[in-house]
């Protein structure tokens, strides 16, 4: 399934149960796009978690990838979702993985073209962890 953004192929997953919470109307299976980041609720997801390094080599394995891309791909909505991002990063930052390392690594990835300013969007995460 490509991105109806940029046209590139999507990530798909189904969310792991205990994170369906944080996102809105607790999709089971998403996508992200590697490009746009863009996360879209699917119909159908491999049940296995994929390679996030797909995404980019920043964004680590397992079921931290699947927090970390959750909270990658509601940035775009931050006002809305700001708990949830918060909830998802503090998950991550448990699991042994520096969230904002990450968001560093991905707004100087060149093949990571973000909808949204991810060097804003990280002044604003720090906030929201440590602020």
């Amino acid at each position: 399934m490509t991105c109806p953004n940029c046209g590139i192929e999507r990530l798909a997953f189904a969310v792991p149960t205990d994170l369906r919470e944080h996102l809105p109307d607790d999709a089971e299976r998403v996508a992200i796009c590697p490009r746009c980041l863009d996360l879209a609720p699917v119909e159908d997801a491999p049940a296995d978690l994929p390679d996030f390094a797909g995404i980019s080599d920043a964004v680590p394995d397992g079921e931290a990838g699947a927090t970390m891309a959750l909270a990658i791909g509601l940035l775009d909505s931050l006002a809305l979702y700001r708990s949830e991002i918060g909830a998802l990063l503090e998950r991550v930052e448990r699991a042994g993985t520096d969230p904002l390392l990450v968001v560093d690594r991905l707004a100087a990835d060149p093949d990571v073209e973000p909808r949204f300013d991810l060097d804003r969007r990280r002044t604003q995460i720090e906030q929201l962890l440590y602020g």
